[in-house]
């Protein structure tokens, strides 16, 4: 999609983070990015939901400020926190990195929302698995040479093989490549996939809002046994599991009308 014009807002804690907001009215949705990801990413997501949309960057991600470190899932909770008090959100979406966020979130304060969308989480109480500690490494390496065949390379592997060569696939790498290079990731955000969102899932058991939890079979980064641990710890959360990744390419009119409807209804 293409990118809009984004505005930097000021949080009670001090970090300045990028935000853009579509959409009119009520109900308020908070969309929250995956690592190395950002707004641009986050809005197909929002593509069916009705009401106001808020969708911005974590910090060291976009033109959101980048604080001194190490960060932790209490301080992206933080950012999360902030955009959607600022903007009164009552439901909120969170894909991987910002499902963690979420939950880190909703272990503080279990009723902040109404309705919750974690689309691939991946980490709850146990650390990733190399393979995350690995491409987020990858990424920061490559974007820090400037070498956009680099850049390139570790990106593609967000794109199902059947994407790559097409002319979507080569939107989506120019969109991400434009954006990386342009702005960079900080590397404070290489010690994340090394950490847990919650010291246990357990204290996610006073979470009243009904959620949906979206896991796809096959992605290593991903595992399907972290969306099983976290639909088992919400007491109102329905999981679905998709038969192989990439699903935003490959299934993306299923997803938009689950989410949708899940957060419309």
């Amino acid at each position: 999609m293409p990118e809009p014009e984004t505005e930097l807002v000021a949080t009670p804690h001090g970090v300045r983070l990028e935000r853009l907001v579509t959409g009119a009215g009520d109900p308020v949705t908070v969309f929250a990015h995956g690592l190395g990801s950002g707004i641009a990413t986050t809005r197909p997501f929002g593509s069916g939901v009705t009401g106001r949309k808020v969708f911005f960057q974590f910090r060291g991600h976009g033109r959101s400020d980048s604080p001194p470190g190490p960060w932790s899932y209490l301080d992206l909770a933080r950012d999360l926190r902030a955009v959607a008090d600022l903007e009164g959100a009552t439901r909120a979406f969170g894909a991987s990195l910002g499902a963690g966020a979420l939950c880190r979130l909703l272990a503080e304060s279990p009723e902040r929302f109404e309705r919750l969308v974690f689309f691939v989480p991946a980490v709850l109480d146990r650390p990733r698995g190399r393979a995350a500690r690995d491409r987020i490494t990858d990424l920061l390496d490559a974007v820090g040479s400037g070498d956009a065949s680099a850049v390139a390379e570790v990106v593609s592997y967000e794109l199902p093989p059947s994407v790559r060569n097409t002319p979507a696939g080569w939107a989506y790498l120019r969109q991400r490549l434009d954006q990386l290079l342009r702005d960079g990731l900080a590397s404070g955000l290489v010690t994340l996939p090394d950490q847990v969102a919650l010291p246990d899932g357990a204290a996610l058991a006073a979470v009243t809002a009904p959620a949906l939890v979206l896991a796809c079979a096959g992605d290593d980064l991903h595992p399907v046994e972290v969306a099983e641990q976290l639909a088992a710890a919400l007491p109102r959360a329905t999981l679905h599991v998709y038969d192989r990744p990439g699903v935003l390419w490959t299934e993306r009119a299923d997803l938009r009308e689950r989410i949708s409807g899940f957060l419309n209804g």
